[in-house]
């Protein structure tokens, strides 16, 4: 039975009951592997991977920041010690062992992107991972380079056997076929990406969540709109520690990090992500766990901490 779009956009929200195994997989040590294309960190009992899809690299030019000068861009680029010609643009996906199940967050481009792209399974098993083994998808909002990576261009699932998690809100905006045909023909690519991706997956594995709620314990989701309609970040709780995969609520460190007010081209509600932004970076500092995002450079994981009007993101040594 495959999935049919209206049904599943206006399915409640469905969390499959967790099937609890003894323990998690073998941890390796914690060395600094990012060069690798890989980093773990222990976050209590569960053990949260970062993991490399590759690097493209972009000119940097006057709309990448939509409300700042270039020369300003430029100087926060040089102040980081970073190129000021050009920004390269990394994209991070995270693996998630918690209580038994293997959790993948975000998938990347698969074999539908530029080159650079698609190296998420070489180092998936650089770091020991079977991309086999992952039992449940959870997607931070359904931009290309999140999503390809769960359907080959030949149309074959890449995770035939794990569940996908969906927000709702995302599903409900992408999805809608009236909306698209409002769209202009030439910005209608986002919409096409998700109906090569979702368009007859089987419906049994796939889950829509409403943002804010737990995918199962120990893994909850945080609301974080405005980038895109239902952007969703992502938290694994575990043993008194704590992670947040931020997704793309700051697309790059030195630029939307350390000037929170700052909006990338990408943001489709800029204000309300810029409001986003400020109000989930400040909780995270405030509260000191480790923060990954989706557009960090390796090792991708780090904490946060307040300077001036915004914040340094501290990556694991």
């Amino acid at each position: 039975m495959h999935v049919n779009r209206r049904r599943w956009i206006l399915s409640t929200t469905s969390l499959a009951a967790a099937s609890w195994l003894s323990a998690c997989a073998s941890r390796p040590a914690a060395t600094n592997t990012a060069a690798l294309g890989y980093q773990h960190q222990t976050i209590g009992q569960a053990r949260v991977t970062a993991v490399s899809d590759g690097v493209t690299r972009r000119p940097l030019d006057a709309g990448f920041v939509k409300n700042a000068p270039l020369a300003e861009v430029q100087a926060a680029l040089a102040a980081a010690g970073l190129p000021t010609t050009h920004i390269d643009v990394p994209y991070t996906c995270f693996v998630v062992d918690l209580h038994g199940k293997r959790y993948l967050l975000d998938t990347g481009f698969g074999d539908n992107g530029a080159p650079g792209t698609g190296q998420l399974h070489r180092h998936l098993q650089a770091a020991g991972i079977d991309p086999a083994s992952i039992d449940v998808v959870v997607i931070s909002h359904l931009h290309g380079d999140h999503i390809n990576g769960l359907r080959r261009k030949d149309g074959s699932l890449v995770y035939p056997q794990a569940t996908v998690y969906v927000p709702q809100p995302e599903a409900a905006h992408w999805l809608d076929d009236a909306r698209m045909n409002a769209t202009p023909e030439a910005a209608r690519g986002g919409f096409r990406a998700v109906r090569r991706v979702f368009d007859g997956y089987p419906a049994a594995q796939l889950k829509l969540f409403a943002p804010g709620s737990a995918i199962a314990p120990g893994l909850e989701t945080v609301a974080a709109f405005g980038h895109s309609p239902g952007h969703t970040a992502i938290a694994v709780q575990s043993g008194g520690e704590r992670f947040t995969f931020i997704g793309d609520v700051a697309h790059y460190p030195a630029l939307f990090v350390k000037h929170p007010d700052w909006q990338v081209q990408f943001d489709m509600n800029p204000e309300q992500a810029r409001a986003t932004r400020h109000a989930l970076l400040g909780r995270l500092a405030q509260e000191g766990g480790w923060v990954g995002g989706y557009h960090f450079p390796m090792p991708a994981l780090g904490r946060l901490r307040a300077a001036g009007p915004g914040y340094d993101w501290v990556p694991r040594a």
